[in-house]
């Protein structure tokens, strides 16, 4: 019996082999190209101040959107910033509602057109956030200063934050209590030697040198924080006894001159009688 001779089928050349292998991976690289269009956000920060709170992320998106989650630990995520092009997502009315909380955020990727988009988003956890100890403490503001003697007297106004109890908006002093402090650095306005003075209230009253003029600034504290003790230190302001005594100069001249005009008009006046009633008497009328 003989065997069927079957038509011989040529082996492929190398080069031809190549360049199904070729073929096949750019297919692969033009599907894998559909879905690199969702890219996963990165860097997630948060940055607060006051408790005005935003998270930050990069990368700018091209052809995909963002929508922002956060949740308060063991809680319920919440959407916000839904499908937006932005890096940043404002959540500071969330994280006031509890400053005690610590809070977690996560940044959800969607395709450009989102609407359509019926997967599981990729997403990025950011790192926890507790407001009462991470927010910074803003620039204080000196809200009033005097120099009387051999006493410095310098208040300190509290900053207003956006937490709300009862529909006020609270200050530092009412969100922090005793835990909040001021530290203030003076020193004479002749030398560069600085002193320091502490109070967990708003106001100093410390004892200087009198005559002499005074520089100083002030600094927020919080000091049962281990780290964002300590806030910007404010403008700097002086006292000078220079404009007192220069603004008391001007007051004296001033009323001396209006002494002396006052002054001058009554003369005047008396002599203008006078010369009237001289003339009087002179007249031939009352000669006759």
């Amino acid at each position: 019996m003989e065997i069927p001779t079957w038509p011989r089928v040529p082996c492929p050349e190398p080069a031809f082999a190549r360049t199904l292998v070729l073929g096949w991976f750019l297919l692969q690289v033009a599907g894998a190209s559909g879905t690199s269009e969702v890219v996963v956000a990165y860097n997630l920060t948060w940055k607060s101040t006051n408790f005005k709170t935003i998270l930050e992320w990069e990368p700018k998106p091209i052809n995909h959107v963002y929508t922002v989650q956060i949740s308060p630990r063991l809680g319920n995520w919440k959407s916000k910033c839904f499908y937006t092009k932005d890096t940043e997502c404002d959540l500071t009315d969330e994280i006031v509602n509890d400053v005690t909380q610590t809070y977690q955020a996560r940044v959800l990727s969607y395709p450009a057109d989102a609407n359509d988009y019926s997967g599981e988003p990729p997403f990025t956890n950011s790192p926890e956030f507790t407001p009462y100890m991470d927010t910074k403490l803003g620039q204080p503001t000196i809200q009033s200063y005097k120099q009387v003697g051999t006493k410095l007297n310098v208040t300190i106004q509290d900053a207003r934050t956006l937490v709300r109890r009862n529909g006020t908006f609270l200050s530092l002093r009412d969100v922090f209590g005793k835990n909040l402090s001021y530290t203030l650095y003076y020193w004479k306005a002749s030398s560069t030697g600085k002193k320091t003075a502490k109070t967990n209230t708003n106001e100093f009253l410390i004892d200087v040198d009198e005559g002499e003029n005074y520089c100083f600034s002030v600094q927020a504290v919080i000091p049962s924080r281990k780290a964002n003790q300590k806030s910007t230190e404010s403008s700097i302001a002086c006292t000078s006894h220079e404009k007192g005594v220069l603004l008391v100069i001007v007051i004296v001249a001033l009323v001396a001159v209006i002494l002396i005009i006052i002054l001058s008009v009554t003369l005047y006046k008396c002599r203008k009688v006078r010369a009237g009633h001289s003339g009087k008497e002179s007249s031939p009328l009352h000669a006759a």
